[in-house]
């Protein structure tokens, strides 16, 4: 059992305002937790509602001296986010921007992407295709919005997300430095361009694609063609089923 006000507390955490506030995310769901507690992710406490999972893990997680509290169902239903909650609730720390490395490797770039859901995979598909950073436009959606944390199945754990002024970082790479960005049309086809394993990949949001402002520094504009019999049809892929393709498609150079 846990008092009345840090249910409260607690319950308060399914809005940004208060997260952000403290500046902690939350973490659920068994798989989850065990992806968190192998990460350097700072965990202010844990909350669980199953006795065989708390019989398994109690030792160890007292040996990291992490809070580790009982609570009923009825308490996690009232501070998951959840639908359907799953038996363990974290509190864990917002980390801080790190720095970005360019240098042979490849950067994936999200101006303007708005979807926590398709934010989420877009970082499990950076984990599953060894990109290790991922510079966010300011606009974004929050990579600690709890759709977020989810979609991305622990990825968000091992992949750098870093928000900066995109104008700012890409006019300050040394001149000449790949710069691929994706365009509905008129960029090169991804099939048959010429990719490379150092560079910057950019991702704009499904509605409006890449701003004038951020096109201006691609240098290498790619198109995923089309091949459907139907004219226009479909009018585009989200952002999460563009980036699979395009990461897909630059480790088939390796």
């Amino acid at each position: 059992m846990i008092s009345k006000n840090e249910l409260k507390l607690l319950t308060s955490y399914k809005h940004s305002k208060y997260r952000n506030e403290d500046n902690i995310f939350v973490v659920e769901g068994i798989k989850m937790t065990q992806e968190l507690l192998a990460s350097n992710f700072e965990i202010i406490a844990i909350y669980a509602a199953d006795d065989l999972w708390i019989t398994e893990n109690e030792s160890y997680i007292r040996s990291k001296t992490i809070p580790l509290h009982e609570i009923t169902t009825t308490e996690l239903q009232k501070i998951s986010s959840l639908t359907t909650p799953n038996k363990v609730y974290c509190v864990v720390k917002q980390n801080e921007n790190g720095d970005v490395c360019y240098e042979n490797q490849l950067t994936l770039v999200l101006e303007s992407i708005k979807d926590p859901g398709n934010f989420g995979t877009i970082m499990r598909l950076a984990d599953w295709f060894g990109v290790k950073t991922i510079l966010c436009s300011q606009d974004c959606v929050d990579v600690f919005n709890p759709k977020s944390v989810q979609a991305s199945m622990g990825s968000i754990f091992r992949v750098n997300v870093i928000y900066n002024n995109l104008e700012g970082c890409l006019q300050n790479l040394p001149q000449g430095f790949p710069i691929f960005g994706t365009l509905p049309q008129n960029g090169k086809n991804i099939y048959d361009a010429s990719l490379s394993n150092e560079g910057i990949i950019i991702i704009g949001s499904e509605s409006f694609g890449i701003s004038k402002e951020i096109k201006a520094f691609v240098n290498q504009p790619l198109t995923i063609p089309r091949f459907s019999i139907q004219k226009d049809k479909p009018e585009s892929l989200n952002a999460s089923m563009a980036t699979a393709i395009i990461l897909s498609e630059f480790r088939k150079r390796l």
